[in-house]
């Protein structure tokens, strides 16, 4: 009992950890009174909001694809270089997490836009024009939702240093077998906590998608998109607004709780 009371929680931390829950949890307290529950079934199943469903849906797994091929190789990179050039790099992934979404839509749209720094190349070589299209949501949602599995894959590999590569290497394993075989096995909890931490962020991302890929129905009008318009009398009723931004939490958390949930070998 000594122990356990030595390791407990001081007393004095509890008042502040209260008011930081209330700040993180009344807000969707507040949503889910506000909500009306007999209509909330109505207020999801109107075409536009189906339409806005499905557009976030579907392009969350694809820009979550695109972080998983991109961003295991870069972060595995990350976790075995050395010197200034990796703490560089490693400060511009980690930019996306600091900068205002809307800053990223801006630099998304002078990268990207049909006068960008390779757009012009890619309108004017090959007619493709990437701005206002469901492919610029997907690039805009993988711009903010790749630095969370990056950094989540980095950190374990960071965690379960390389003794193990290093003895499979020395029986002679090669490169590839020892990352696929030794390497990513044993930092799958954080590549698969990064990956829903990825989904959840495209899930939600709005400013970076507003700039780059615009609101348009059906085409590049995501949920987040969808809550927006309502709410500037735009689109969808309100009452749609309040029930698609209580699909997104329930959406979230359930994400969320799957990621902490998920364990190799975690008992039943």
């Amino acid at each position: 009992m000594t122990r356990e009371r030595a390791v407990g929680v001081p007393g004095l931390l509890w008042l502040p950890a209260a008011l930081a829950a209330g700040l993180l949890v009344l807000p969707v307290v507040a949503l889910l009174v506000r909500a009306d529950w007999r209509s909330l079934p109505a207020d999801i199943t109107t075409p536009s909001a189906l339409d806005a469903l499905w557009l976030s849906l579907s392009t969350s797994v694809v820009a979550t694809v695109v972080c998983l091929v991109l961003g295991v190789p870069l972060a595995v990179v990350l976790a075995r270089a050395h010197g200034w050039p990796a703490d560089l790099l490693r400060a511009l992934v980690t930019l996306p997490l600091v900068l205002p979404p809307t800053v990223g839509g801006i630099a998304l749209l002078y990268l990207l836009g049909r006068r960008g720094l390779v757009g012009q190349t890619l309108d004017t070589w090959f007619g493709i024009s990437i701005p206002f299209t469901t492919t610029a949501v997907v690039i805009a949602q993988a711009f903010v939702a790749m630095p969370f599995l990056v950094l989540s894959v980095e950190g374990a590999l960071r965690t379960a240093g390389t003794r193990f590569d290093v003895v499979a290497a020395s029986l002679g394993a090669g490169r590839w077998t020892v990352l696929s075989r030794i390497t990513l096995p044993l930092v799958m909890p954080g590549l698969v906590s990064g990956t829903v931490l990825s989904f959840a962020r495209a899930l939600g991302e709005f400013g970076a998608t507003a700039l780059f890929a615009g609101n348009s129905p059906g085409v590049t009008q995501t949920m987040p998109l969808a809550i927006y318009s309502a709410f500037n009398g735009a689109g969808v009723t309100q009452g749609t607004a309040v029930a698609l931004s209580l699909l997104l939490v329930f959406a979230a958390v359930a994400v969320l709780l799957a990621a902490r949930a998920w364990r190799p070998g975690r008992a039943a």
